[in-house]
Order: C-alpha cells, then sequence, then structure tokens
C-alpha cells in the first residue's frame, strides 16, 4: 500500500533531473534574470508581486501588531481567546511572524522545551543506511527552484538531510515516507532545522497520525471518509467519479499527506498551512472538496471529462485565477463541515471496514483537533508531570460553641419606652442627674 501510494507521490520526468541542470555552475552564475527570486525565495517565481486582493501594507501591519500582543502571552491568548487565533489565522499569518506562531500553534515549542538536546543528539548520531540512502534520492526533488535547495551542499539540502534522518531515528518503527520531504522542505523555509524538526514531529503524530507509517492506515480510511463527504456534498461529482472509476486513493494521498505543497501555488500553500495548524484535519477536507468542485463542479465540466485520464487532468489543471489565495480561501472557510460531522462520519466509515483488512485498524482517537485540542493537552500533561504526591494532613478544628437562638422580642402591650429601655439595658452608673427646680405643666396652670 505504501509503495503504491509513494510511486504517486514521485515528481514529473521533466523534474527528475534538475539536479544536473539547476545544480550546474553555469546556471548558478548565470546571468541576472535568472537568480533572481520572488519574495518566497522561488527563483524565476511569478510571486514577486502580490496578487489581486492581497492585504496593504497598512494592514498587514496591524495584524503583525495582533500577532506579537498574542504571541507574547501565548497561554492567556489560548486560554480565553483562541477564537480570535482561529479568525486571525483564516486572514492569514503575516509572512514575517510565521517562524514564531508554527511552533506556537502546533505545540513544537513545548515538546522542544520538553527534550533539550534530543534533536542534537539525534542529528550527530549515524542513520540507517537504508533511509539515509533513500532520503539523499528523494533530497533533490524537494523544491527544486526554490534558492534554498539549489546546491546539494547548500543549508536547505543537508537541512533536511539532517532533519528527516532525526526522524527516522526518533520513530524507527515508522521510518521515512516520501511525503515527509515537502514537509519538512516547507518548514524548513521558515525554521531552524531543530524547530522544523519538532513540527515536523507533531505533524506525522498529533495533526496527522497514522498517515506517514508503513502500512497508511489512516489515509486509506480518510479516503473513504472524503467520498462520503463527497456523495453528500457534492453527488453529481461523486457519481462521475463512479462512473470515470477515479477512486480517491489515486488524488488525494499527494493531496493530504503532503499538506497540498505539490498542489497549490506556493501563497496559497502558506494559507492552508495556517489554518491548518489551527483547526486541524478538518481543514485538508475543505480544501479538497473545494479542489474537486472547482475541477468538476459544472455539467460542462464533467462532459469535457468522459474516462479517467481527462478526469485527473482536471483536477490538477484548475486554473491559478481560481486558486489565488484569497479568493480560494474565502471559499475553503465557505465548505460546510464541522468537526463533528466529520467525527460523525469517520466513526460511520471506522465502522464499515472489513476485519480482514491488511494492516493496523486506523486510530482516529489519537488525532487532535487543531490548536485548541493540542494546547489543552499539553497543558494537562505538564500539570500531570509537574504535580508533587502530597502528604495527606488531618488538621483537627475545634467545635464552634453553640450560640443561644436568637429570640423575637415581645412587642405586644409594650410602649416603645419600655423597649428601648429593655434593648439598651441597665443604665449606666454616672453623676445623678440635677432635679429641676420648677412646677409641673399642670401645677402651674391650674
Amino acid at each position: 500500500m505504501a509503495q503504491a501510494l509513494g510511486e504517486g507521490l514521485a515528481p514529473s520526468p521533466e523534474l527528475q533531473d534538475d539536479s544536473s541542470s539547476l545544480g550546474s555552475d553555469s546556471e548558478l552564475s548565470g546571468p541576472g534574470p535568472y537568480r533572481q527570486a520572488d519574495r518566497y525565495g522561488f527563483i524565476g517565481g511569478s510571486s514577486a508581486e502580490p496578487g489581486p486582493g492581497h492585504p496593504t501594507a497598512d494592514l498587514i501591519r496591524q495584524r503583525e501588531m495582533k500577532w506579537v500582543e498574542m504571541t507574547s502571552h501565548w497561554e492567556k491568548t489560548m486560554s480565553r481567546r483562541y477564537k480570535k487565533v482561529k479568525m486571525q489565522c483564516r486572514k492569514g499569518i503575516p509572512s514575517a511572524l510565521r517562524a514564531r506562531c508554527w511552533p506556537l500553534l502546533c505545540g513544537a515549542h513545548v515538546c522542544q522545551k520538553n527534550n533539550p538536546g534530543t534533536y542534537q543528539e539525534l542529528a550527530e548520531a549515524p542513520g540507517d543506511p537504508q533511509w539515509m540512502e533513500t532520503i539523499g534520492r528523494d533530497l533533490h526533488r524537494q523544491f527544486p527552484l526554490h534558492e534554498m535547495f539549489v546546491s546539494p551542499q547548500g543549508y536547505g539540502q543537508q537541512g533536511l538531510l539532517q532533519v528527516l534522518k532525526a526522524y527516522t531515528l526518533y520513530r524507527p518503527e515508522q521510518g521515512y515516507c516520501q511525503a515527509q520531504g515537502p514537509v519538512a522542505a516547507v518548514l524548513l523555509m521558515h525554521l531552524p532545522p531543530e524547530e522544523a524538526f519538532w513540527c515536523l514531529v507533531q505533524i506525522c503524530e498529533v495533526y496527522l497520525p497514522g498517515y506517514y507509517g508503513p502500512h497508511m492506515e489512516a489515509v486509506r480510511l480518510d479516503a473513504e471518509v472524503f467520498m462520503a463527504l463527497l456523495r453528500r456534498l457534492l453527488p453529481h461529482v461523486h457519481k462521475h467519479l463512479q462512473q470515470v472509476g477515479v477512486g480517491p486513493l489515486l488524488y488525494l494521498p499527494e493531496w493530504f499527506l503532503c499538506l497540498f505543497a505539490r498542489s497549490l501555488p506556493f501563497p496559497t500553500v502558506l494559507r492552508v498551512w495556517d489554518a491548518f495548524l489551527s483547526e486541524g484535519a478538518k481543514v485538508l477536507f475543505r480544501v479538497g472538496l473545494t479542489l474537486v468542485r472547482l475541477a468538476l463542479g459544472t455539467a460542462e465540466q464533467r462532459r469535457a471529462c468522459p474516462g479517467l485520464l481527462e478526469t485527473l487532468g482536471a483536477l490538477r489543471a484548475i486554473s491559478p485565477t481560481q486558486l489565488q489565495e484569497e479568493v480560494f480561501m474565502s471559499q475553503v472557510h465557505s465548505v460546510v463541515l464541522s468537526e463533528r460531522d466529520l467525527h460523525r462520519e469517520i466513526k460511520a466509515q471506522l465502522a464499515q471496514l472489513p476485519d480482514s483488512a491488511p494492516g493496523p485498524l486506523p486510530r482516529p482517537q489519537a488525532r487532535l483537533a487543531g490548536a485548541q485540542a493540542i494546547f489543552e493537552a499539553q497543558q494537562l500533561a505538564g500539570a500531570q508531570r509537574g504535580a508533587k504526591p502530597e502528604v495527606p494532613r488531618i488538621v483537627v478544628q475545634p467545635p464552634e460553641e453553640p450560640r443561644p437562638p436568637r429570640r423575637k422580642p415581645q412587642t405586644r402591650g409594650k410602649t416603645f419606652h419600655g423597649l428601648l429601655t429593655r434593648a439598651r439595658g441597665p443604665p449606666l452608673e454616672g453623676p445623678p442627674r440635677p432635679q429641676r427646680s420648677s412646677t409641673s405643666f399642670l401645677d402651674t396652670r391650674f
């Protein structure tokens, strides 16, 4: 199963020899226009200028200030204001702050703090020769037109080798999956190798457990879930795919395993990652449903794809204008798919898996639904790890003296003067009051 899925991730023939073409001295030291890179580092790319709908510089500055304020008090922000974090992730994390925000969102900063020196030990240790040979063959295939990965001895390819080798040593039972290459490469474009490694660990073990192991059992389950969602949300497209024989395993693994790093324009990839690290795997399903709708949503599009090859070609040939980040992400977030809907469908498809299915059964309960669930799980684990067992103490408190019950005063037949006298108690001792020498009013009048 893993080999079949891995073959679908192989690069196109025109990119297989890119190490000899882009790595040559004549082209690396060639004329200036060829060496010009866009704002993301791609040589000769078309992203030098922001696309339509891109936020203004003032708006970007405002968003940067919001993220600086939120990340300065991250625990308080995640505990009380996660909705604001989610909305800001949907708007897009500013490029200058992704290196700060991505490790916080996925919890990699906590993993790095709890495991000091682990990555250095893994990076210095010798790798498994089997995995090292496979990783070495894939290095030049990861974004060959990006300035970080042009040279085999450059920082990009060497850092990618160390990160992938470290993961095979960290999880030897899982080893290396070809789809981890582009994921780690995108992380290295923004993060130092150690932070990129822990982000890769979180993606493989918390966001998408069971994706990159030898059996890829979670990929098979999510493929069935995706078809069930397609049947409910886009029934005409689902019927067409069934008629032409296009199953989800023909296109979905490349999308989900690589987190769309090979299927979308790079600015849109970054926006998808912002939302994915915030909200979890639900975003991958929304993006996939949006792509299928853009490719085969109308009757004319389906009529133009009478067979399997034409349908697969349509899924890979969506117009770049439709994939522009602002326009595309607004459609992604409008897909009606909640976390509860996804869990219900996963549970239904898991119950339909045959007992004789090869490999281990998927464990969807190991998947956490985004940054908030990861934060709460890490907070709970930290509290349990830091809590010291308390010795029980017996505290004896003396019994309180019983108070006499309060009695309601009897006011019937009593004068007000008598009540005041009784309430005040006996008169205080003091000098005798002088007697008045004047006669009374009655004696004077009569």
